[in-house]
C-alpha cells in the first residue's frame, strides 16, 4: 500500500516537472497571446475612458469591423496581393542581381576596389531623386514599385553575400584544392553551406526591408497596393481602415519573415 502511494505520488510529481519544463520551453508562445489581450484591454480602456471619436481613436471593435468589411468586399485582398506580388517581384530582382555580384566580388578582390566606389555612390543617391526617372523609364506602376524597392534591399543583401562567402576559413578551400575540386564543388560542397548563416540572415533583412521600400513607394505615388490604400484612408479620415491596413501589413511582414525562418532552419538542418 505505501508502496502504491509513494509510486503514485512520484509519477505526480514527474508530471509537474514535466508539464513546469514544457511551460518554461514554450513560454514565448503562451505570453504572446496574453501580452496581446492585455494591450486590447488597455487600448479599449483608454478609448472608453476619454470618449474619443472614431476618426481619431477608434476601438479595436471598430478596427475589426473596417477589416472585416473591406476584406469581404474585396478591397484589402486585392491591394495585398497587388503588394505582395511588387515585394516578391522586387525581391527577386534584388536577390538575383546582389548574389550574383556579392560571389563575384566576394572573389575578385581587385574587381571589388574597381566596382565599390560606384555602388557606394549609388547607394548614397537618394531614391526620391531617382523615382522619377524610372518612372519616365518603366511605364507599368507595379514594375516601377518592384524597381525601387529591388534598390533599397540591393546594398544590404549585396554585402551580407560578400561577407557570407568570405566567411569560409581558407585552409578549407586549400583542402578542396588539394582534392583537385572543380569551382562548381568547392562551391556546392564547401562555400555554400559554410555561407548559409549569413546568407539567410541576408534573405530576412532582405524580405524585411522589401516591405518598407514597396510601402514607402506606395505612399509616394502608386494608385494600387496597401501603401495606397493607407495613403486614402488616411485623407478620408477614415481611421479604422488606417488601423486596419496596418495590421495587415505587419502580418504580411511577420509571415514573410516566419516563412524564411522556417525554410532557413529546413535546409540548415538538411545541409548539416
Amino acid at each position: 500500500m505505501n508502496q502504491s502511494l509513494t509510486t503514485r505520488r512520484a509519477s505526480n510529481w514527474i508530471g509537474e516537472f514535466d508539464l513546469q519544463r514544457w511551460i518554461l520551453k514554450h513560454i514565448q508562445y503562451i505570453l504572446i497571446p496574453i501580452a496581446l489581450t492585455l494591450f486590447l484591454i488597455a487600448w479599449q480602456t483608454v478609448v472608453t475612458l476619454n470618449r474619443y471619436p472614431v476618426y481619431i481613436l477608434p476601438t479595436p471593435g471598430n478596427v475589426a469591423e473596417s477589416w472585416i468589411a473591406s476584406w469581404q468586399r474585396g478591397i484589402l485582398p486585392r491591394h495585398l496581393g497587388i503588394t505582395l506580388f511588387e515585394i516578391a517581384l522586387g525581391f527577386g530582382i534584388a536577390f538575383a542581381f546582389a548574389s550574383t555580384l556579392g560571389y563575384v566580388l566576394a572573389k575578385s578582390p581587385l574587381i571589388e576596389k574597381i566596382v565599390s566606389p560606384y555602388l557606394v555612390a549609388a547607394q548614397a543617391v537618394p531614391l526620391v531623386a531617382i523615382g522619377p526617372l524610372i518612372i519616365i523609364w518603366i511605364d507599368t506602376g507595379i514594375a516601377q514599385n518592384a524597381l525601387i524597392a529591388a534598390l533599397i534591399i540591393f546594398f544590404p543583401m549585396l554585402i551580407n553575400t560578400i561577407v557570407g562567402v568570405r566567411s569560409v576559413r581558407e585552409e578549407y578551400r586549400a583542402l578542396m584544392r588539394s582534392y583537385n575540386a572543380s569551382a562548381w564543388q568547392v562551391f556546392t560542397i564547401l562555400e555554400m553551406p559554410a555561407a548559409l548563416a549569413v546568407f539567410f540572415g541576408c534573405i530576412r533583412v532582405g524580405i524585411t526591408l522589401s516591405v518598407i521600400g514597396v510601402i514607402v513607394v506606395e505612399l509616394m505615388w502608386a494608385d494600387r497596393g496597401l501603401g495606397f490604400l493607407l495613403n486614402f484612408a488616411t485623407k478620408s479620415f477614415d481611421t479604422p481602415l488606417v488601423f486596419a491596413t496596418v495590421i495587415t501589413l505587419s502580418a504580411l511582414a511577420l509571415g514573410l519573415y516566419i516563412g524564411v525562418a522556417i525554410f532557413e532552419r529546413r535546409i540548415i538542418r538538411w545541409r548539416r
